[in-house]
């Protein structure tokens, strides 16, 4: 496995992303620097992590009145990603016009502007972000992720 060394200023990112728990921000902010595996080495992280991100989003969602279940988000994002957060597809129709597909719920970035929700990061990388846009997409377009069993 190759791996670089991130800048300070992305080690908060990293430790989101990465650490998840306020015992490993703290050593990692506390240093210069985290290393982090390149895109080419993401992998899918792992059941319990994924289930943290999805109970996040749900309750944004919750709070901002867009349905899904966990087993819905859950089933789409492992159908999409396989579960890495950093995951681009470079070859569907999207990708040929120039707007890839990215991060657990394959969104477009503007797919990810329109429905963005309100209180979750701007970065169509983090996780929650992805999930909560993704989500509000689906609700609009099928009345909820539950529905959506394919490609959306």
């Amino acid at each position: 496995m190759r791996l670089s060394v991130l800048p300070r200023r992305a080690a908060s990112k990293a430790v989101r992303y990465l650490a998840g728990s306020t015992a490993a921000a703290a050593v990692v902010l506390a240093t210069s620097a985290v290393v982090a595996p390149t895109p080419a080495a993401a992998s899918p992280v792992s059941s319990q992590r994924l289930d943290v991100w999805i109970n996040h989003a749900l309750l944004i969602m919750k709070a901002e009145g867009i349905p899904g279940s966990h087993e819905g988000i859950r089933r789409n994002l492992m159908r999409e990603s396989s579960g890495d957060p950093f995951a681009i597809n470079l070859w569907d129709s999207n990708a040929k016009a120039g707007i890839p597909s990215k991060g657990l719920m394959q969104v477009i970035d503007p797919t990810f502007r329109t429905y963005h929700v309100d209180g979750t990061s701007w970065d169509i990388y983090d996780p929650i972000a992805n999930i909560a846009a993704a989500c509000n997409y689906a609700a609009q377009r099928y009345g909820s992720i539950d529905n959506v069993n394919g490609p959306y």
